[in-house]
């Protein structure tokens, strides 16, 4: 009976996955952007934490602004460098294999790396701006938090880009 109940519900939500496919392409991209979210917070605490932890010193160039100690200086710059590139290499397989099942021609490699770039100028140029506002409030949790804005700016630039076309068969 357990094994009915069970082929109901695939069979459900295979039906629902049909009858939606843009809605569950946009669900999966999220929830399996989650391995790529993963990946970004293990990198930057343990950049922070190990790898870049003695690299202190104010780094401020053209927008990038991690001159505040807050901020981690170079380390803090490094590290979410680091977080994002590890993060945009898993979250590639993870999107081209499963989400979409694409194919990939020189073309929209170009646009995945426009994507990717922009979006990872745009994770790397908020943070020290976010932690000097929230750090008052938030402490040493304000990294978090400005990582968690990152995440969200990378799906309202990726979603898009990504299913229309960069990912688009």
């Amino acid at each position: 009976m357990l094994k009915n109940k069970n082929n109901r519900l695939i069979h459900s939500i295979l039906i629902w996955q049909l009858n939606h496919p843009t809605f569950y392409q946009f669900i999966a991209f999220n929830l399996l952007s989650n391995c790529a979210t993963i990946t970004n917070f293990v990198v930057l605490w343990l950049s922070s934490l190990l790898f870049f932890k003695n690299f202190t010193s104010p780094f401020n160039w053209w927008l990038f602004d991690y001159s505040k100690p807050a901020s981690g200086g170079i380390g803090g710059f490094y590290s979410f460098v680091l977080s994002y590139i590890c993060a945009q290499i898993v979250n590639y397989f993870v999107q081209r294999n499963v989400v979409f099942g694409a194919s990939f021609g020189k073309w929209k490699l170009f646009w995945y790396i426009i994507t990717v770039l922009f979006a990872g100028l745009v994770s790397v140029i908020l943070p020290p701006y976010i932690i000097g506002c929230l750090t008052p409030y938030f402490h040493g949790f304000s990294v978090t938090i400005a990582n968690i804005f990152n995440i969200i700016a990378q799906v309202i630039i990726n979603w898009p880009m990504m299913k229309f076309i960069v990912m688009k068969n």
